[in-house]
């Protein structure tokens, strides 16, 4: 049986009553909806639904193991850094024998400086992933410690204990054992039951070692991989955030017992190693011995990431250029976070499945190949209504549009070609803008940007060759030196050949055989040698009559003369790089079927990801119905409903108000559309009973909260309005 407690409100001006009850618990269980069923829910065109689900979730499942695969190689450097440097100074700091130790003082705390970036909310992961790997590599003694978590130097201690004593729990003895037994709130938080509990716990491994005898316990606190008398790491996740009396306090005791107590502090930074300074007076930061370790920065790991999952034919979904220009400008504009804008692209993943019938298409090749012989009349028909496929049947010969539209084993089978057309076309399409990008990425002042991910996108927006900063790259390609084009065609050759082109237009053999002939060329060719003679007659003593001469006639022989074979070579390579872009970097809007691929509705997802408070505070105070559902809260335009929550009430009578809002006069006019339905005859002249007043005092104080109004110095009987205007 279940209690439940209730409140019921009699008159308004008595008191409250309250009552408790006995319910029996409903015997029947409710069904909890599966995500699949949620994914068919209130979906019009719920055919091929749960294929959907399962094609969408497998390709998520392959897209997450691809960007935490590409997290983890990201900060394998910075990991390998932090474990040499930790492994460093704690046995050079106990030995004292190196130059290390040598040039620390004895009340040093040796500590790490990571640099992590702007990127606040992607530091959690980042962390989470030092501590693992430090766990397993280092010391089983890692803590982690937030601001919001240790606002005093107690609080700090108390947290550090717990974390380290949740370590020690697990180590079978008798001592152990009763500390198990007590709550966190009471545990003697001091950095001398710290040195005790270390020294005990690092005794009984040395004892067990010596004995030859490992318990279960013992393998799980210590590993082989662990320092022999591993050190504590400390780790302080926003060292900004943290009070600056709390960091002193605690390094400066932290550096009187560092002999016993082998602290090891890393500081996350997101700003610049600076603040450590800042923060902290001379006097204390001289007590620790700093290293600095810097990140990849948060650009860096976004091109990276979309590299892995839009630069690749590896996966078949794709994003539109509106798409990936929000996503973009999300990341760019609000919080430069890696790891939103992987949940957009998976809101996006998510929505393209389920609102696009035709998805299910979206698939391995013969994967996708077999449904289609699987299609129904009515997703044969989502096809015909493609504006893609359209176009593809207005290019055919009448005959065959009229199979098209009205067989159905013929629709299909020129689906299946088409797929694999769209499938050649990203094999294609990607190692020419890598190609691209290589010969354009190193020009001056960047005419299709420095990152591939701005070429990328202005290629998926149009032609990219009809572009003029294209023509001023072409241009700027072409005065390129011989070493450059050198080493840009390496390159080429390299992305090429790495990658499964089907289509024999874009041969590697090709782009080598220019490379040879770039190579073979000759030093000096005949037509430098004039040069250089031509410039030895300029060295000789003559008139300003000859000189003028000779100037002409090199002028005159400059115009008409031939081009180099190095010039002849440049040309006919930019040509052909220039040839395979007007073929290959065709935008995807122009293929049919693309958007069985791509995700388009920019919009949609725009509605998700930017957040609109205001219009959603205004929608909810004018307009209850629209959120709550009320039939009773219906209203026209301009009225005010006695049935709406208080808060709405008071919101529309303070959008009739100037810049000053009269109490009095406010209160009177919410009591006279409150009171309007129960007494139609009351007047404003009437007394306000308290309960009005308690409601009208309760919706004036929420209002003031969300920012609408605020005290006025002017008047005290009156509030300011904060907003203007409509929404």
């Amino acid at each position: 049986m279940a209690f439940k407690l209730i409140l019921t409100y009699g008159n308004p001006t008595n008191r409250v009553f309250m009552g408790c009850f006995v319910f029996r618990p409903n015997s029947k269980k409710t069904k909890i909806s599966s995500a699949a069923d949620y994914f068919s829910k209130g979906n019009t065109d719920s055919e091929d639904s749960e294929l959907r689900f399962d094609t969408c979730q497998l390709l998520w499942k392959q897209i997450k193991c691809e960007t935490e695969q590409l997290q983890e190689d990201l900060n394998k450097k910075l990991f390998d850094n932090l474990i040499t440097f930790l492994r460093k100074s704690h046995s050079d700091f106990r030995e004292n024998k190196t130059e290390w130790a040598s040039q620390m003082k004895s009340s040093e705390i040796p500590t790490a400086a990571v640099v992590l970036g702007v990127n606040v909310t992607d530091h959690d992961l980042t962390f989470k992933s030092l501590s693992e790997v430090l766990h397993d590599d280092v010391t089983p003694f890692v803590v982690s410690l937030r601001s919001k978590e240790c606002p005093g130097i107690k609080h700090l201690l108390q947290k550090l204990t717990v974390q380290l004593m949740g370590c020690h729990i697990d180590v079978d003895s008798s001592e152990e054992e009763e500390h198990s037994k007590i709550s966190p709130n009471r545990i003697r938080c001091s950095v001398a039951s710290l040195i005790d509990w270390y020294r005990n716990i690092t005794k009984v491994h040395y004892d067990l070692k010596k004995t030859d005898t490992e318990t279960p316990c013992k393998k799980r606190m210590f590993s082989s991989r662990h320092l022999p008398s591993p050190p504590v790491v400390v780790i302080f996740k926003d060292m900004e955030s943290f009070t600056t009396k709390v960091l002193q306090d605690f390094i400066i005791i932290s550096s009187h017992c560092i002999h016993e107590f082998p602290l090891v502090l890393v500081f996350g930074i997101a700003t610049s190693p600076m603040i450590i300074h800042k923060l902290l007076p001379h006097s204390v930061s001289s007590l620790l011995c700093i290293e600095l370790f810097q990140s990849l920065s948060c650009k860096e790991h976004l091109t990276k990431a979309i590299d892995k999952l839009l630069l690749t034919s590896q996966f078949p979904f794709k994003l539109s250029e509106k798409v990936l220009q929000v996503l973009i400008n999300i990341f760019l504009y609000h919080d430069f976070s890696v790891q939103n804008f992987i949940k957009g692209f998976q809101l996006s993943l998510l929505e393209h499945f389920y609102s696009h019938p035709l998805s299910v298409l979206c698939c391995e090749l013969q994967e996708a190949r077999k449904r289609v012989k699987c299609l129904s009349h009515s997703q044969c028909e989502n096809i015909r209504r493609l504006p893609s496929f359209r176009r593809f049947v207005e290019s055919q010969v009448s005959n065959k549009q009229t199979v098209l539209l009205t067989d159905d084993e013929c629709l299909k089978e020129t689906t299946q070609a088409l797929l694999q057309d769209l499938d050649t076309y990203h094999e294609n399409y990607f190692p020419i803008l890598r190609c691209l990008h290589a010969f354009t990425s190193s020009l001056p002042k960047y005419p299709l940007g420095k990152q591939i991910t701005e070429l990328y996108c202005t290629c998926l927006e149009k032609k990219v060759w009809e572009t003029e900063e294209y023509e001023s790259a072409i241009q700027l390609v072409r005065m390129l030196a011989k070493d450059e084009l050198v080493e840009i065609l390496e390159k080429c050759v390299e992305i090429v050949a790495s990658s499964p082109v089907k289509d024999v237009g874009i041969p590697s053999e090709k782009l080598e055989q220019y490379l040879d002939r770039f190579r073979n060329l000759e030093e000096a060719t005949d037509d430098q040698e004039e040069s250089i003679s031509s410039l030895k007659e300029l060295q000789k003593k003559t008139d300003l009559y000859h000189l003028q001469k000779t100037l002409l006639e090199m002028k005159e022989s400059r115009r008409l003369k031939k081009l180099t074979k190095f010039e002849m070579l440049r040309f006919e390579v930019v040509d052909f790089i220039d040839g395979l872009v007007r073929n290959y970097l065709v935008p995807p809007e122009l293929q049919t079927l693309h958007e069985v691929m791509y995700f388009s509705a920019a919009d949609t997802l725009r509605e998700h990801l930017n957040a609109a408070p205001r219009v959603a505070l205004h929608t909810a105070l004018n307009n209850p119905y629209f959120y709550l559902k009320n039939e009773s809260l219906k209203t026209d335009a301009g009225c005010i409903s006695n049935t709406a929550p208080d808060i709405c009430i008071a919101y529309k009578l303070h959008l009739e108000c100037g810049r000053l809002i009269n109490l009095v006069d406010w209160l009177e006019a919410f009591s006279t559309v409150v009171t309007a339905a129960e007494n139609p005859n009351s007047t404003v002249k009437d007394e306000i009973d308290d309960a009005i007043h308690a409601r009208f005092i309760r919706a004036v104080s929420e209002l003031e909260l969300l920012g609408f109004i605020k005290p006025s110095k002017q008047k005290t009987d009156h509030v300011a309005r904060l907003t203007w205007g409509s929404c």
